[in-house]
């Protein structure tokens, strides 16, 4: 990835052991590499500000609301759970999440009446919604609101918390940091519902959530 902020200075003290992976995969796909830009909401979230500018995101707490979600989605039946990823580089980790899980999934274009229209082409009604970027997943994410459809969404740096239920703070542009919350949100939902023990993980790497592009692998 080329980060140089990987040096364990540049995160806050943390032992592999508090955590659910070893803390340099999390610093290697980059999940703590935020935005330049810093909303207030998310100033609890930011560790440090780089030289550059680029804030960095307590891995800690990204741990720990990874595992809070997974508890909490657990909750819900499978089908009725429903991801969103506008932003290419979600479309793989959203459909592997679904496909471990069992949830719906709804990738690029989000058309309007999704949730609030029956007769729209594509109508769902989720009992959850697991929002990639509230930003960019916008359609989902207002119309969720409109029904009191209790939201999960990954929040960088630039983003406000504003109609978020559950937030897990996250480099949410990343390619390799996309596919790493995602597997890990993965595997947190299979082992609370007992599909997998406590310590299990999943068949295949986070590298295998990652989306693929052209010159990339």
């Amino acid at each position: 990835m080329g980060y140089d902020d990987m040096s364990l200075s540049n995160v806050p003290p943390v032992e592999d052991k508090d955590l659910l992976i070893p803390k340099q995969k999390y610093l290697s796909a980059g999940v703590h590499v935020g935005t330049r830009i810093r909303t207030k909401d998310m100033e609890k979230f930011i560790y440090k500000v780089r030289p550059d500018g680029l804030c960095m995101i307590d891995i800690k707490k990204l741990d720990e609301r990874i595992r809070v979600a997974g508890k909490f989605l657990a909750r819900f039946e499978p089908q009725r759970i429903l991801a969103v990823s506008a932003r290419i580089y979600g479309f793989k980790p959203v459909r592997k999440f679904a496909e471990y899980t069992g949830a719906t999934y709804v990738t690029g274009r989000i058309l309007p009446g999704t949730l609030t229209n029956p007769q729209a082409p594509l109508h769902l009604e989720p009992d959850v919604i697991l929002l990639s970027d509230p930003r960019v997943d916008r359609q989902i994410h207002v119309e969720s609101v409109k029904l009191g459809i209790p939201v999960v969404a990954l929040v960088d740096a630039d983003n406000t918390l504003e109609n978020i239920d559950l937030a897990i703070p996250a480099n949410n542009k990343g390619r390799r940091a996309l596919a790493l919350v995602y597997w890990l949100l993965t595997r947190e939902v299979l082992r609370n519902r007992g599909d997998i023990p406590p310590d299990g993980d999943l068949e295949e790497s986070y590298e295998e959530f990652a989306t693929r592009i052209m010159g990339l692998r």
